[in-house]
């Protein structure tokens, strides 16, 4: 493994470490994917919602997740229409900016407005900028065939990004590291779930999104040390409504939200950055481990508004999500200007209400800075819970 690019947490004590997490999520300046590159490391960036990092850590490369920041879009604002989310325009100013520097970026058509990123990218750097094709259709018997074809595709595009060849033991190398983090990720979210007093959402949020930021191997190292002294802890649990957050599966609510959502309840279960999590078995080892990582794709896996898949509806999906973390109540958020996220909420409210589960609707921007309003609407809605 290169130098360590996050050294900031080692040998602190456990608040000190999740402080460390939380400067480098709200730090827009990529200090660790700044250092990789000056241990001579190439760098491919990855915008929302779902890629198969395993292809470019088998290419000796750091596989980074572009996910918009809390930033003016002064430089980039001018290669897109008004009408847009934001996170488009922020992930184009990180780059336009010199904050982050990429040698390749892949996007994917999750949207009408994400699926001319790539080309917008293409016109403004050197570098390859791909698209890649996720199957339309996830029930068609050649889904799992057409995407192994796909991440083919881009396995040979990053080889000639890094200047190396890309084998099936360098691929299932890559697997293990990967199925060894999204079982710690999983565990995470056990702790989230099961005893969500012990672990703060902006918490919880953070040591997820570092994954997105450093190699995995050193997120597998920073996990493991952290889980057991977040078990460890002894705070008691307070009489506080168990809430499911979902509609961050693209554009993210601001670190700020997060925080206040964990002040006035328990967010037990959430779809943020729902693509460093889709994956929710270990994928197989033996066998084309391209093909392992397509059918995976289909068959082991979460949901979001982008995949169309009729054997999880969303609305179902989110019923489970609800009922498996014990939740009392949802809150359903959409980005602003998010065709994908606001279609989403009517189905979600529908589900919802035939259920008789209480729910909370609402949009957020990664750019709002105001959470006064926000905080009371949704510590009445609480409240109402807590006392009717």
């Amino acid at each position: 493994m290169k130098t360590p690019v996050f050294e900031e947490w080692r040998d602190r004590p456990l608040d000190e470490v999740l402080i460390a997490c939380r400067d480098l999520v709200e730090d827009s300046e990529f200090v660790t994917v700044k250092r990789w590159r000056e241990n001579g490391g190439k760098v491919l960036g990855h915008f929302q919602v779902y890629f198969p990092e395993e292809i470019a850590h088998a290419a000796g490369m750091l596989p980074v997740k572009i996910r918009g920041a809390s930033l003016e879009a002064t430089n980039a604002d001018s290669h897109f229409g008004s009408y847009l989310c934001s996170i488009l325009k922020t992930s184009l100013e990180l780059a336009l900016s010199g904050r982050i520097r990429l040698d390749m970026f892949v996007s994917h058509p999750i949207c009408d407005a994400a699926r001319n990123l790539a080309a917008i990218w293409g016109r403004n750097f050197s570098h390859p900028c791909q698209i890649l094709y996720l199957p339309q259709n996830a029930n068609s018997s050649h889904s799992a065939t057409y995407l192994r074809g796909e991440y083919d595709r881009l396995r040979r595009v990053a080889e000639e990004v890094a200047g190396r060849s890309v084998s099936d033991d360098d691929l299932r190398r890559s697997i293990e590291v990967f199925n060894e983090n999204r079982r710690l990720l999983r565990e995470l979210y056990r702790i989230k779930r099961d005893t969500p007093w012990l672990v703060a959402a902006e918490d919880a949020y953070c040591l997820t999104a570092v994954a997105g930021m450093v190699p995995r191997e050193e997120h597998n190292e920073l996990l493991s040390t952290v889980l057991p002294q977040l078990r460890s802890r002894t705070a008691r649990s307070q009489d506080r409504v168990r809430v499911v957050f979902e509609g961050g599966f693209c554009e993210q609510p601001p670190l700020d939200l997060i925080r206040m959502l964990g002040r006035t309840c328990y967010v037990v279960d959430d779809d943020l950055l729902i693509g460093l999590r889709w994956i929710t078995e270990d994928v197989p080892l033996d066998g084309d481990p391209l093909a392992s990582l397509a059918e995976s794709y289909l068959e082991r896996s979460s949901y979001s508004p982008v995949q169309h898949d009729l054997r999880k509806p969303k609305e179902r999906m989110l019923l489970q999500r609800i009922d498996s973390s014990r939740a009392d109540a949802a809150i359903i958020a959409a980005a602003k200007m998010c065709e994908p996220g606001l279609e989403e909420q009517v189905a979600y409210t529908h589900a919802l209400d035939e259920r008789g589960i209480p729910f909370f609707v609402t949009e957020f921007e990664e750019n709002m800075t105001s959470f006064e309003h926000l905080e009371l609407q949704v510590e009445t809605f609480l409240e109402n819970l807590l006392f009717a």
